[in-house]
């Protein structure tokens, strides 16, 4: 399994120097474009606690319950370095639906799961398309907080 060694997000900036700039580029557009969410760095759950193993940069955050009744900060914006990819997880649905649905055609990147993409380089994605689907996120999030935000799209019982 592909493990970033980082502690902090400094560290986890400069972990892989042939990616940097990738990581930069989008960890920008992220805060240019939805200033709001708050950058941070999420180290990952221990393995005795729930929530994702994996380090990554976060932008906003909000808590989700699982079915023991634990909590877990997660991020509304989560950017993360993969063994092949840069992938960028959202937090966010629109009218009850993954939020990337509205910019799947338009973004370009290589691969895309449910409410996340992945890209190897930074010249394959569309910078206007990604602008507009961060500010909706922003927007989305603020404006309809209880039932924008999501863990798991899947489960309603993930919603905060």
């Amino acid at each position: 399994m592909f493990k970033v060694e980082a502690s902090t997000l400094k560290e986890y900036l400069n972990w892989d120097l042939s990616r940097k700039p990738c990581l930069v580029f989008m960890d920008e557009l992220i805060r240019q474009t939805a200033p709001d969410l708050k950058r941070w760095f999420y180290k990952g759950s221990a393995a005795s606690e729930p929530g994702m193993r994996m380090k990554l940069i976060g932008y906003g955050s909000f808590v989700y319950s699982v079915k023991s009744g634990k909590t877990v900060k997660w991020p509304i914006i989560g950017l993360a370095l993969q063994k092949n990819y840069i992938s960028v997880y959202l937090s966010v649905t629109k009218n009850n639906e993954p939020i990337l649905n509205d910019y799947r055609d338009q973004i370009g990147a290589l691969r895309y799961g449910g409410n996340n993409f992945s890209f190897s380089e930074s010249d394959q994605l569309d910078v206007p398309a990604l602008t507009r689907l961060f500010k909706d996120i922003a927007r989305t999030a603020q404006m309809d907080r209880n039932n924008a935000l999501v863990y798991n799209r899947s489960s309603r019982d993930d919603r905060i």
